[in-house]
């Protein structure tokens, strides 16, 4: 009796699949594959019309939408259809899917769409396809490849950041007076805003005739200290303004990581005579390797997107010296209304970034694993 009753109860969490009949499966098929062609064919028709191919199509894309609204529908339809029980468990995932698509998918395909267009928003005649033409301006456009160039500098940068975080994470990880208010204190800047910063830092402590740290650069022998006339100081100020905002996220990341260290492991160190130095460099350091990679990581994905303190300090000068391609693409389209060439280089960043981010978590995920075999060796 407890056998049979154990059996019904397992029963109750089995999903036995339904016996589906080749009509129903058929109609699934047919539904699906209908309203993907009706989705496509829309779709094809309308961005010819857009593009001044063809005359036939619709004002806007509005019917597009309706015609992706109706094929979703018909994807949950026919996941029913086809698949029974299992397929009503689909239905609970597919609006995820469906947001996905709509929110990733769909605007990257229009901004591919945009990249080969002429369309200044100062013209009233909207875009035009002008076919390869943004890619040959891109090719010859030395500020473009210049801001390029800036972000390489920029990223190397993060080294410089790690090596500073890394110090301020040991300090505040050891027993020392006002801990905790420092902690707090050196957190500040990540608190504040990019533009809160340019303003506060780039436009006012750094201002040439009355700004504090020009008056102490004065002070200290340097009769023009101007931040921003040339290119190297420049470049270097706007590092150090990134640097002074993000190094404390960075900061707390290895801080929690040194916090999590085993103890015991540190006192087996301290207890076989390993100096300070000797005891970072070949058990703490090892040891934060994890958290250190994932912290570099994140902080080049933010450096990437670097424009804000730019935008309002330099605006990318003295003569693009200061440019990072956020900050250039925003002026093509804040300045120059270009939204087809802007959209191209956007998308080129992209290609670029996912390019380089997938290059090097392969790198780090092959050297962790030489690394972790050179330990179990």
């Amino acid at each position: 009796m407890a056998a049979t009753g154990q059996s019904e109860g397992d029963q109750l969490h089995t999903v036995v699949s339904d016996h589906m009949s080749p009509r129903r499966i058929l109609t699934g098929r047919l539904l699906i594959r209908f309203a993907t062609l009706v989705l496509f064919a829309m779709a094809i028709v309308q961005a010819l019309h857009q593009s001044g191919r063809i005359s036939l199509g619709f004002e806007n894309w509005r019917p597009v939408l309706y015609a992706y609204l109706f094929w979703a529908v018909a994807m949950g339809v026919s996941q029913v259809l086809i698949r029974g029980e299992q397929g009503k468990r689909a239905l609970f995932v597919l609006p995820a899917a469906l947001f996905v698509g709509s929110m990733v998918i769909f605007p990257l395909l229009f901004g591919l769409y945009i990249s080969f267009t002429d369309w200044n928003l100062a013209s009233p005649t909207g875009p035009k396809f002008n076919g390869l033409d943004n890619v040959r301006q891109m090719l010859g456009d030395p500020f473009y490849w210049n801001a390029l160039k800036n972000m390489v500098y920029y990223v190397l940068a993060i080294s410089v950041e790690y090596a500073i975080a890394f110090g301020l994470a040991l300090l505040l990880n050891a027993e020392i007076r006002a801990r905790k208010f420092f902690r707090v204190a050196f957190l500040l800047p990540l608190m504040l805003s990019p533009v809160a910063v340019s303003w506060m830092v780039g436009k006012s402590m750094l201002e040439i005739r009355f700004g504090p740290v020009a008056s102490l650069a004065r002070f200290l022998g340097w009769d023009s200290p101007s931040f921003f006339g040339t290119p190297e100081i420049a470049r270097l100020t706007i590092m150090v303004m990134d640097a002074w905002t993000f190094i404390p996220f960075m900061m707390i990341m290895l801080l929690a990581g040194l916090q999590a260290l085993p103890k015991d492991v540190l006192e087996a160190a301290k207890i076989d005579g390993a100096k300070a130095w000797q005891s970072f460099w070949q058990v703490i350091f090892p040891l934060m390797l994890p958290v250190s990679i994932t912290a570099v990581i994140i902080r080049i994905i933010f450096k990437l997107k670097l424009a804000d303190i730019i935008i309002n300090v330099t605006s990318g000068g003295p003569g693009g010296a200061t440019d990072s391609v956020t900050s250039f693409i925003f002026r093509e389209y804040r300045d120059r209304s270009n939204v087809g060439y802007g959209t191209l280089l956007a998308m080129v960043y992209l290609v670029v970034i996912v390019i380089f981010v997938t290059t090097l978590l392969s790198v780090v995920n092959r050297w962790m694993r030489g690394v972790n075999e050179g330990r179990t060796g």
